[in-house]
């Protein structure tokens, strides 16, 4: 047998038994695991991050786990199993790519991508924004609608047509905060900002969530220094001003860029 059905049948009947057996796995239902698959999925994120392979096969182990489990649940209700939801993925690919199994030909990803929206339309999606989860991150979300409307060719011409929207709706912004107090329009006009800083960033060809990761990580790692360096020259972070963190703060910054 084939060592990768070998392993999945493996996993069915370890579920199998759990279900029948374990009294945690016996209470669990699809809203009591919809949490946890959420939190597994960060942590595969967080192991793709650090480039941790060792990490990343364990967590695609742990989310495959919940897949299983949810089409089990499924399954004691007779609405489907295991078998219909991987025959409904195999059958949805094979349908979203006719450049590998039909007669369409494609020159490029882009074309690919295109091509995807308006199968989708054909399905009877009556918006091609109808696929974007409601509960996805604000910023994830706001790259998937770009990438989304994209694909029918709603998107701007070139990168500098992008800078000059970026720098048209900081002075919005700028000229609602210096205005009035009205936090609701300073908002959304905030929220504008950060619309298009990362539409530029997927001119750039880069992930915004990426990005911001790795300042996130970066912050942390320079803050965390900070308060080692001070601690050891017997400062209480609490106490200290910001002229003085400031000071380590530049400390920290050179220490962690030494090889």
């Amino acid at each position: 047998m084939d060592p990768r059905l070998f392993a999945f049948e493996r996993l069915l009947n370890i579920m199998d038994d759990l279900r029948e057996r374990c009294p945690w796995d016996k209470k669990q239902t699809l809203e009591t695991l919809r949490p946890l698959t959420i939190e597994e999925t960060y942590e595969l994120a967080d192991a793709i991050t650090d480039n941790d392979l060792e990490g990343i096969k364990g967590e695609i182990g742990d989310l495959m786990l919940h897949m299983v489990f949810y089409a089990k649940i499924a399954s004691e209700k007779n609405s489907f199993d295991i078998t219909d939801a991987l025959n409904a993925i195999c059958e949805k690919l094979i349908h979203r790519h006719p450049h590998i199994y039909g007669d369409l030909e494609v020159n490029s990803e882009e074309e690919v991508k295109a091509n995807w929206e308006k199968l989708k339309l054909k399905e009877g999606k009556k918006s091609v924004l109808e696929g974007v989860p409601k509960s996805l991150p604000a910023l994830v979300k706001a790259t998937r609608i770009q990438e989304k409307v994209k694909g029918v060719g709603f998107e701007w011409d070139n990168t500098e047509d992008v800078w000059n929207k970026i720098q048209e709706e900081l002075s919005e912004l700028k000229e609602e905060v210096d205005s009035n107090h009205d936090k609701s329009k300073i908002e959304g006009e905030f929220g504008d900002v950060l619309f298009s800083l990362i539409n530029y960033a997927r001119f750039l060809e880069i992930n915004p969530e990426n990005a911001l990761s790795i300042t996130n990580n970066k912050f942390i790692r320079r803050f965390k220094k900070l308060e080692e360096m001070m601690l050891a020259d017997g400062l209480d972070i609490v106490n200290e001003d910001l002229s003085t963190m400031d000071l380590y703060w530049n400390k920290a910054k050179y220490k962690l860029k030494k090889p």
